[in-house]
């Protein structure tokens, strides 16, 4: 059986250069909830049980600020911070008390490519619950990198993560039975591809990407069904321009998933999707998800 010293993705933070919209678009339109204030800092929560799965902060642009990632014990975030230092991460914030309002122990480091990740144990949880139409959690992140092999092998050897499918531009790495939570994409520059959140069901993200077309925000990509995965998805732009997904149906994978490469993963002629029927994607939302640098 796989031993996963992270045992899940928890949370990630953006900037916003409003930041008041950012938090009325996330709560009005895509279903989340403002659960704390701090710092310059909104938290806000999905129906699950992860005190908050979305930090927005004030800035000039919008960026990735950080990933955060939830640690299955305090020895595991100990010998995970050894392991970060070892691989050449710049260590932003040693273990200790976390700046969140969830609480917890934690570390920040910049892995080699650029992106901040924060690692956290015995942070708060709250009584969760699926909600149809709504977000419950963070499925997946997906990061471009101008060295995917490279990228892949530091999730790999140095967090602990499950390669579980290479397609020709993507590797798909895991953490837990989710068939991945973190996304790898082919790139000329590093930087943020897009966010997805988990929606209790196919009816779910049907109905939620009804609510977000109604408040104007037309879908970037979908509704389809993913290759691997397995995941029914539909992509759109926030207010800023980062690309967030809508997503459902992730496929559970064990230790006898056998991992598949490039040469099984390929679709006819203009198909983009399992299904066949969802249409290319959209311009906008091509340059949306090589748009979104990490913070410095």
């Amino acid at each position: 059986m796989s031993d996963f010293p992270v045992s899940a993705l928890r949370s990630v933070e953006l900037s916003t250069p409003d930041l008041n919209g950012s938090v009325d678009f996330y709560t009005r339109v895509w279903g989340l909830e403002v659960v704390a204030e701090a710092d310059g800092k909104v938290f806000l929560a999905a129906s699950g049980d992860d005190f908050h799965v979305l930090e927005l902060k004030e800035g000039e642009r919008a960026e990735l600020r950080k990933i955060s990632f939830r640690v299955r014990s305090a020895e595991d975030l100990a010998d995970l911070l050894d392991k970060t230092m070892a691989a050449g991460c710049t260590v932003l914030r040693t273990i200790g008390d976390a700046d969140a309002p969830s609480g917890g122990r934690r570390f920040v480091i910049r892995e080699p490519q650029g992106s901040v990740l924060e690692f956290v144990h015995g942070d708060s949880r709250k009584a969760g619950t699926e909600v149809e139409n709504r977000p419950t959690r963070l499925a997946h992140v997906n990061i471009n990198s101008a060295d995917i092999g490279a990228l892949t092998t530091f999730y790999q050897e140095v967090l602990g993560f499950r390669l579980t499918d290479r397609s020709k531009l993507m590797a798909f790495l895991r953490c837990n039975d989710d068939h991945h939570a973190v996304v790898l994409a082919e790139a000329q520059q590093n930087g943020l591809n897009h966010v997805a959140f988990l929606v209790p069901s196919l009816e779910s993200v049907m109905r939620g990407s009804g609510r977000i077309v109604d408040a104007g925000y037309p879908i970037g990509w979908g509704v389809g069904r993913h290759g691997p995965g397995d995941n029914v998805f539909a992509y759109f732009l926030d207010p800023t321009g980062v690309v967030i997904e809508y997503t459902a149906e992730v496929l559970q994978v064990d230790d006898d998933y056998r991992v598949k490469g490039p040469s099984e993963w390929v679709w006819p002629p203009g198909r983009t999707d399992h299904w066949g029927i969802a249409p290319p994607k959209s311009e906008a939302c091509k340059k949306a998800q090589t748009a979104i640098a990490f913070a410095q």
